[in-house]
């Protein structure tokens, strides 16, 4: 772990993430088929390089095309709303806190050393799942990126985005032998100040993971 000096001059941790696998050994057809909605979860923790592969495939940077900067996940106007989060409690090289996601240098900055499951779980009407999972993804949208060219529609087209988000999750989850569950009910305002995420995002989705 490395610290940076942020545009605020606070001091933030960063993690540099394993390189991400193009190729797997479970067929698209094959996920689509078999993957399911897992709530429950072994002891086991999840590696880095397991973190690394589930974020990439929900923002990760493919490609670049007239300097636009394309992802796994289509967007609207390729302006991409969406910001990820991890939260974890049980991840090998990885410690206890909530971290942010970079898909441009595919990368983590920690903006919390504290172990918040119990917090993110009370937040989220007490579903077991989040506070029994090793960790969970947080996918928060900045809807500003996208009202200024749709006005209205902007909302209807974040929330489209963040299904094709949270579906790479589960199909590469699956591939990974991970389990996932997407969850929408929780109390907005209290996972924002748990995650202390900025003003202009909005949570719309928490997806615990873990070995089942």
């Amino acid at each position: 772990m490395k610290v940076r000096k942020t545009i605020s001059n606070f001091e933030s941790e960063y993690i540099k993430l394993p390189s991400p696998r193009y190729d797997g050994e479970i067929s698209v057809e094959k996920a689509l088929k078999e993957r399911r909605s897992i709530r429950s979860y072994k002891d086991d923790p999840l590696t880095l390089s397991e973190i690394s592969q589930l974020l990439w495939a929900a923002q990760g940077v493919t490609d670049t095309v007239s300097g636009y900067y394309l992802r796994t996940a289509p967007s609207a106007g390729a302006l991409y709303p969406l910001e990820l989060y991890v939260m974890t409690g049980n991840v090998d090289d990885l410690p206890p806190g909530i971290y942010k996601y970079d898909p441009f240098q595919h990368e983590l900055t920690q903006t919390m050393k504290e172990d918040k499951r119990i917090d993110l779980f009370n937040a989220a009407l007490k579903q077991s799942c989040i506070k029994n999972a090793p960790a969970s993804i947080l996918i928060a949208c900045v809807y500003r990126r996208m009202t200024n060219k749709y006005g209205e529609r902007a909302n209807r087209y974040a929330l489209i985005e963040v299904g094709h988000a949270a579906q790479n999750i589960y199909l590469q989850a699956f591939s990974l032998k991970i389990g996932a569950v997407f969850i929408g009910a929780f109390y907005d305002e209290k996972v924002k100040m748990i995650m202390n995420m900025p003003d202009d995002e909005d949570p719309l989705c928490i997806m615990p993971i873990g070995k089942y």
